[in-house]
């Protein structure tokens, strides 16, 4: 909110001045929907249309890979050196919950309220109230509200996502011939616009479809597909 691109060159001048490893720049995510987040008191007139946003985006970017910074996934930024950087050229580069790191780590244990922990096929999350959550742990109990276990179709999804995330590509051969030609059909408008190359058994990002990453992987989600429109996505893609 209330961010300009003279604003976005000035902070970014300031943090390539301490030299970070690594730098995360990313769009703030409006969710004024979930309760007790203090969002609500933005306006959607203090916040960056789409084009706004990627026009700071594409500023910051610019500045960042200037210094000496690279491009690493999606909103990710490394010098050179740096493990995270080193991990995306071997092909080891992970995402999770937190964004980036140089492998895969299972599982992910998430501690406190309503962290959420990943055993890659599934999902478990504790009590997002803090009441609930230490009156559960007083009794002794593990203070978790609520799971997900990951079906066969979610796996291959999930890989396929985590592949673009990392890598900018994945293979389509592990997907279900029903599944490959409904993540083709979701993709032919980007494929229209020279976003991404569809070949039989694959799908690849190209440069310019690289700001729509989050976009492209939604196509693999089925479960998202088929909720829409009835639910809340969490935050704009853009």
């Amino acid at each position: 909110p209330h961010q300009t691109l003279t604003s976005v060159r000035e902070t970014i001048a300031k943090v390539v001045t301490q030299r970070p490893d690594r730098i995360a720049f990313y769009a703030y995510a409006h969710v004024p929907w979930v309760g007790k987040t203090g969002q609500r008191g933005f306006d959607e007139n203090d916040l960056p249309s789409g084009e706004g946003k990627r026009a700071l985006y594409e500023c910051g970017r610019e500045l960042l890979l200037s210094a000496g910074y690279k491009e690493v996934g999606m909103d990710h930024f490394a010098l050179p050196h740096d493990p995270l950087f080193q991990a995306m050229e071997e092909g080891t580069l992970f995402r999770n919950f937190m964004g980036y790191v140089p492998q895969q780590v299972s599982p992910l244990i998430g501690l406190g309220v309503s962290s959420i922990s990943d055993a890659w096929g599934a999902f478990i999350q504790n009590e997002k109230d803090i009441n609930a959550y230490e009156e559960r742990v007083a009794r002794g109990e593990i203070p978790i509200q609520r799971g997900h276990i990951l079906s066969a179709e979610d796996l291959n999804a999930r890989q396929c996502i985590l592949n673009l995330m990392t890598q900018f590509t994945t293979s389509l051969s592990s997907l279900p011939p029903s599944m490959v030609e409904a993540c083709k059909a979701q993709l032919q408008e980007a494929a229209s616009d020279h976003l991404v190359e569809i070949e039989e058994e694959s799908v690849t990002v190209k440069e310019g479809g690289k700001p729509f990453i989050r976009n492209i992987c939604m196509a693999f989600d089925a479960r998202l597909q088929a909720s829409k429109p009835e639910t809340q996505i969490f935050s704009r893609t853009i």
